[in-house]
């Protein structure tokens, strides 16, 4: 050994983090809580748009909501790691785990995006050809 001591997160700071993280976390959740409210409430002129946009609405905010509670989990495994290789360790672990999330929500955003313009195609094309 060096003789060198690890770091270590003093456990008042810690807890101060916890509480802070957790704190945070319920503000967020009254916020989400708040625009699902405010989406569910929204009403659209032409029925089809506001359900695909609703729809479209809700799973962003459900994907802001997924994201960020990994953001609050991640920190709270920060506040808790005892020594730099487990914060390296749960850096790796949030940065992959995220990098696939994206991913799959790019993915699934994309499949919505291109149902949403199939069916303003096909209203368009109904109502083309009823002049």
């Amino acid at each position: 050994m060096d003789g060198k001591l690890p770091y270590e997160v003093p456990t008042e700071m810690r807890e101060f983090a916890e509480r802070s993280v957790e704190q945070a976390r319920k503000a967020f959740d009254g916020f989400i809580g708040a625009a699902q409210k405010a989406v569910d409430s929204a009403h659209g002129s032409a029925e089809s748009a506001r359900v695909s946009t609703q729809d479209a609405t809700m799973k962003a905010i459900a994907y802001a909501e997924s994201n960020v509670a990994a953001a609050f989990d991640f920190a709270q495994k920060l506040v808790k790691s005892k020594d730099l290789g487990e914060v390296m360790q749960h850096q790796s672990d949030f940065l992959k785990s995220q990098v696939a999330a994206f991913q799959d929500q790019l993915k699934d955003l994309g499949s919505a995006a291109q149902d949403v313009a199939a069916k303003a195609a096909e209203t368009v094309s109904k109502a083309t050809k009823g002049r």
